[in-house]
């Protein structure tokens, strides 16, 4: 028989033989229980509900051994909001702007990009002379503040709402990346062109801007036309390709016009079927290569994501596409790769691997969080082991030294490979002291609620702590003694509001409440 139902059926077996006017105190006491031993601390592996004077397990095992402090608020250690040691700072993603983060740490990590915004005039500022009251407006002073902030910003991430807004982006929204990233620098050419700075109004063509010319051929008469175009990214085809150079190759070879692509032949004055290519002319210092992953399906009318692997150098010799006299050899190194995870054009989720151009590191941007790469290695393997799609995907290809594989990279960012200079002023970019205190207003801001948070922090750990003792000594109070009469054993408790609302009210002494009337929490009869 069970313990409870032994004390049930002892408590009221003498209602058999005992007539009610015969009724005594101990016969009370048995029916309440009440000469029932104590039940000890450690003897009981939970609280006894048929023992009234059992109070174990009602949260000694917790209260009366070390808590951690953290359990006493929930408030954030605000050092984990502080950027890392020799860590980039993060952007914050607004919603669905991780496409907008990945672009923007790639034109950082581009120096020369970076020196000359800093060069840019800045004459609201000046007139404000960086009070409190100053807000940048225009695109390139939101870009300005962004990259000052991103270098030398004492918080671990940043939020580029202001850019973000004045682009007229819709934060819930996922944009197209590749028409964003031709958008981008089309809108921030436009606005540098009105610099005084001849260099500057210059720099977006000095830096992305390569030309290649249109070559069409008459195949009745022969006669070639040149058209030349500019073009700040190549839009390489992926369908069908294993690596970057078949990619290259098909995006330069002759193309049949004939049917209703015929040409119009100025010498023969009619359409006529022709031939026609793409000869490269000049390659800019950062070369930007868009793999179209993202194509259209006639059949659903939608656009698709290809899941195609492409191979890829880290080391590209552009030499043998390009055509005519050429100064140097044309070498470029892989400096930055965009991945897009998911398998939906319309969604997923974007990142950007990152080289340092001061320390050759690899970097993981991926919004608030960075990661460093070991060994100075672009690390693809992780990105590509996730699981995107319950289809079955074609094998990764194996890699040799110096490529790598991906079916998620949409773009990829080379840089022209230059001899190492000793000129300190083409690796260190300074902020301008006119935005490095606006800096400096933002790292004073973020100081002070580090200081508020830890304030806080620290007065929820002492109420706790306090709390703590006080909880202990009432434990201390608890267990029942072996007295002889219940007016003997009454003893009044005082518990602090809010004390009981942890506790289960049914181990207390029943008793107590029933002899006494008691009808509130904070205080109670204990044996």
């Amino acid at each position: 028989m069970a313990p409870r139902v032994k004390l049930e059926k002892a408590a009221w077996l003498w209602v058999e033989t005992v007539k009610p006017e015969d009724i005594k105190q101990e016969h009370i006491e048995l029916a309440y229980r009440i000469n029932i031993p104590t039940c000890k601390r450690g003897i009981c592996r939970r609280n006894c509900k048929g023992n009234p004077n059992c109070l174990v397990g009602i949260g000694e095992q917790v209260w009366l051994g070390e808590i951690d402090e953290n359990t006493f608020h929930n408030i954030d250690d605000p050092n984990s909001e502080r950027r890392e040691k020799n860590i980039f700072v993060g952007l914050t993603n607004l919603g669905a702007t991780c496409y907008v983060n990945t672009f923007l740490q790639v034109w950082f990590h581009n120096l020369e990009l970076r020196r000359s915004l800093y060069l840019c005039q800045n004459s609201r500022a000046q007139e404000h002379n960086i009070d409190s009251d100053y807000e940048p407006q225009s695109i390139c002073e939101h870009l300005q503040y962004l990259f000052a902030l991103l270098q030398n910003s004492n918080r671990k991430y940043i939020d580029p709402s202001g850019l973000v807004k004045a682009l007229g982006l819709d934060t819930g929204q996922q944009q197209d990346a590749q028409e964003f990233s031709n958008l981008f620098l089309s809108l921030l050419e436009e606005t540098l062109s009105k610099e005084k700075n001849p260099n500057l109004q210059n720099l977006i063509q000095q830096q992305f801007c390569g030309q290649f010319f249109y070559v069409t051929i008459c195949n009745q008469c022969g006669r070639s036309s040149t058209l030349p175009s500019r073009f700040y990214e190549l839009e390489l085809n992926i369908q069908g390709h294993k690596n970057l150079t078949e990619c290259i190759t098909e995006f330069l070879k002759e193309e049949k016009l004939d049917g209703e692509n015929r040409y119009f032949c100025e010498n023969c004055q009619s359409k006529q079927s022709a031939t026609r290519r793409i000869r490269l002319h000049s390659l800019p210092p950062t070369l930007n290569l868009q793999l179209m992953r993202f194509v259209f399906d006639r059949q659903t009318g939608l656009k698709k994501k290809l899941s195609t692997f492409i191979n890829f150098p880290e080391q590209l010799d552009m030499e043998p596409f390009l055509e005519g006299k050429l100064d140097q050899r044309p070498v470029y190194e892989l400096s930055a790769v965009l991945i897009h995870r998911g398998i939906s054009a319309y969604s997923g989720h974007y990142i950007a691997h990152v080289k340092d151009a001061l320390t050759g590191d690899w970097y993981k941007f991926n919004d608030e969080e960075i990661e460093k790469m070991e060994g100075k290695k672009l690390q693809l393997g992780i990105e590509e082991d996730i699981a995107d799609t319950g289809k079955t995907l074609s094998r990764k290809p194996k890699c040799s030294k110096g490529y790598h594989c991906s079916r998620n990279a949409y773009m990829l960012v080379y840089k022209v490979q230059e001899e190492k200079s000793s000129d300190l002023s083409r690796t260190n970019v300074k902020v301008p002291p006119f935005l490095q205190k606006l800096v400096d207003q933002d790292n004073h801001k973020f100081e002070e609620w580090c200081m508020e948070m830890a304030n806080m922090r620290k007065q929820s750990v002492d109420k706790g702590r306090a709390k703590h003792e006080e909880v202990k000594e009432l434990y201390d109070l608890l267990p029942a003694k072996d007295v002889g009469s219940i007016t003997a054993r009454r003893s009044w408790v005082r518990f602090p509001a809010g004390c009981l609302s942890a506790w289960s009210l049914h181990v207390l002494p029943m008793h107590a409440w029933v002899l006494t009337g008691y009808s509130g929490p904070k205080t109670c009869l204990l044996g």
